[in-house]
């Protein structure tokens, strides 16, 4: 079949459903929320207990990152992003998902070459420029002084 470009896109768009931006919106909006107010309660708790501030923020995290890979790995983690989209996203949880369920998806290929190197496909970027980034932040701030 031999198509235009115009006709092409006359065919696509004839074929995609239309987005429902405003459900899509609330759903993010609502999901992404909660995540946050779940963390912002769990630091309240993590204080109620006597944590100082930064012993808090950190369980807080961990808690968050558990809770993620737990819910990916039952399943429920990605049933919630089919319908709240960037809203599970919230970068900890989004970044725990990411690592847990390629690690999940091809664990039948073994340990080593399924689930450790899987693991890290879509992590593994982030991870690299991010040290990478902050590496080169703090020597600039070393070499201006202000470190």
């Amino acid at each position: 079949m031999d198509m235009s470009e115009q006709e092409y896109q006359a065919y696509v768009q004839k074929k995609s459903r239309p987005s429902p931006l405003w459900k899509d919106l609330v759903w993010a909006f609502l999901v992404g929320g909660s995540i946050c107010a779940l963390g912002q309660g769990l630091r309240e708790w993590y204080l109620s207990l006597g944590l100082e501030e930064d012993v808090a923020a950190g369980a807080v995290s961990v808690s968050l990152i558990f809770l993620s890979a737990l819910t990916t790995g039952l399943g429920v983690f990605d049933r919630l992003a089919k319908h709240a989209g960037a809203g599970t996203l919230v970068p900890i949880t989004g970044f725990a998902n990411a690592v847990a369920a390629p690690a999940l998806e091809f664990r039948s290929e073994g340990f080593t070459t399924g689930t450790c190197v899987k693991m890290f496909t879509i992590a593994g970027p982030v991870l690299v420029y991010g040290i990478t980034a902050s590496v080169l932040y703090g020597l600039i701030l070393v070499l201006l002084g202000g470190g």
